[in-house]
């Protein structure tokens, strides 16, 4: 008997008596985030965190003790071993590999302890990244932006996602096409990233119970990015990014009565080029990077 298209059907176990092939999503809880790991990409399928003041250490009402903020000058990138090994990211792999380890959660939201900090620093919160031009400037610079929000929103929600996106070819057909690292080849180089963010505050303050949602979404090449480039070409629809990932990240009641970010906050990044100043004395101290 024939099951209507998308009724739920009873499944005879028995066929799986030797194994559930899966797939299987490895939900990571961690201190400071919630990630999905991509057994079959080993790199994170998505990750989530919720940004506040408290949270980043720079609330006048909850002070953080500096004693037990974390410091990334402590924590190492390390394999995670809750993964079986064989669908592991390995350290190996990304050595000599041209790309940089990059957070998928940035070690600047964790400062709250060196625990949560350390927890960043494991290769299933890691995805291969283009480092000059992107990961070490205006990617960060981004981040940057997220944590800003939380001046001017009580809650800041953060979505960041590696993407594969289709390229068209010069024979008019489109296709994907990515890199592959490690010896043997392990992990895969995503195309594009995507911030996705919702960030709450009180509609008013007659009404503190009722909040103003914002959300926006964001998708960044993993390639070198002009420092002038405008955050806001980067815009796409919150639907654009869920259908390329194959995710829902918010329900259609709150897609439908969010405002944009971009018309409730400044989307603007700004480049410094705080690391190739600091390799001269002079600049050292006057530039740093964000916090």
């Amino acid at each position: 008997m024939e099951a209507a298209p998308g009724s739920l059907m009873k499944v005879d176990t028995a066929v799986l008596k030797y194994g559930n092939p899966g797939p299987i999503s490895d939900l990571l809880v961690r201190r400071a985030y919630v990630a999905g790991y991509d057994r079959r990409l080993r790199h994170p399928a998505w990750t989530a965190e919720h940004l506040t003041l408290a949270s980043l250490g720079k609330s006048a009402l909850e002070p953080r003790n500096t004693d037990e903020a974390g410091d990334r000058s402590n924590s190492q990138f390390t394999e995670d071993t809750s993964i079986p090994a064989m669908f592991r990211a390995k350290l190996q792999d990304y050595f000599r590999s041209g790309y940089d380890r990059g957070h998928m959660v940035p070690a600047a939201d964790a400062k709250m302890s060196q625990a949560a900090m350390d927890e960043t620093f494991l290769l299933t919160n890691i995805a291969p990244q283009v480092g000059a031009g992107f990961n070490r400037h205006y990617w960060a610079y981004v981040e940057d932006w997220c944590r800003r929000l939380t001046s001017a929103f009580a809650d800041v929600y953060v979505f960041t996602i590696p993407l594969y996106l289709p390229k068209l070819d010069t024979d008019g057909k489109w296709r994907v096409c990515h890199e592959v690292i490690g010896n043997p080849p392990n992990i895969s180089v995503p195309t594009h990233f995507a911030k996705v963010v919702l960030a709450s505050r009180p509609s008013s303050p007659s009404r503190p119970d009722v909040p103003e949602i914002s959300t926006g979404a964001f998708v960044l090449p993993n390639a070198v990015i002009p420092d002038e480039a405008k955050l806001e070409s980067f815009v796409v629809p919150v639907e654009a990014v869920e259908r390329a990932a194959g995710l829902t990240l918010f329900s259609d009641a709150v897609k439908a009565n969010s405002k944009h970010i971009c018309k409730t906050a400044k989307c603007e990044v700004i480049v410094r080029r705080f690391d190739d100043a600091l390799k001269r004395p002079e600049t050292r101290k006057a530039i740093t990077g964000p916090k």
